[in-house]
């Protein structure tokens, strides 16, 4: 937990400061862009998760996909030129899954399920960097970039499970760990941009993982949740200034 909360303050005075250095960049006469998204979002499948990731130790002996985690994820960013070729932005998203599990080898002493609730939420906090070939009057815009993140995060399990070291007993329990961890960002997208409006779609990739401990690592050795996926959305924005 004490990583945790250094991680989230280092993490906190670079976005400080970098609230700072892109107030400071944006010219007076730029014009700004208030995006949102709608889209979804895909975690890192079940080879590309870190050692000790708990939704693979679960496979094991629970019954559901790593897929399964795969929704929808809404977002808001504010955009601002930093010269012709550049845009700064920064922004927040949501993304919240339940997946129901249940035990594949085990069932209850009249034959029924033993069942649990997997949840994973992420929000998170993004300052990023993008770079626009053919500036910003062109009403086609790709653009590239990417930047660092602030992944808020909770995961929960809660339900019915089975204590092995108790002659089989079931019992109902509810184990929950959150907090924050910070990661890179990569993202490339296209832009239809109007005097007013904008419109496009973007792909979004990020990167991070976050230790569990106490409750999970009871049962497992150094429990980790892997955060890192991409993400697809759709975007649409008002642009404002002169």
């Amino acid at each position: 937990m004490a990583t945790i909360r250094a991680s989230a303050r280092r993490c906190a005075l670079v976005l400080v400061a970098a609230s700072v250095m892109l107030a400071k960049a944006i010219p007076a006469a730029a014009q700004q862009t208030l995006n949102l998204s709608l889209g979804y979002f895909t975690i890192h499948g079940e080879d590309a998760r870190v050692d000790r990731d708990v939704l693979n130790a679960n496979r094991n002996f629970l019954a559901f996909d790593i897929g399964d985690f795969n929704g929808a994820a809404i977002g808001g960013e504010w955009l601002v030129p930093l010269g012709p070729y550049f845009e700064g932005g920064a922004g927040i998203g949501f993304s919240r899954r339940t997946v129901n599990s249940v035990y594949d080898r085990f069932t209850d002493r009249d034959g029924s399920e033993i069942e649990q609730q997997l949840r994973l939420r992420i929000v998170p906090v993004a300052f990023t960097v993008r770079v626009i070939p053919l500036r910003h009057t062109s009403p086609v815009q790709p653009y590239f970039g990417g930047g660092l993140g602030l992944f808020n995060w909770r995961y929960s399990e809660a339900g019915e499970f089975v204590d092995f070291q108790r002659n089989n007993a079931i019992f109902r329990e509810q184990y929950v760990a959150s907090g924050s961890e910070t990661g890179p960002i990569l993202l490339g997208g296209l832009r239809l941009a109007g005097d007013a409006v904008s419109s496009g779609f973007e792909i979004r990739y990020h990167r991070a993982d976050a230790p569990l401990g106490r409750p999970f690592s009871i049962l497992q050795r150094d429990p980790r949740i892997d955060l890192g996926g991409w993400t697809y959305q759709f975007t649409i924005g008002w642009r404002f200034g002169s």
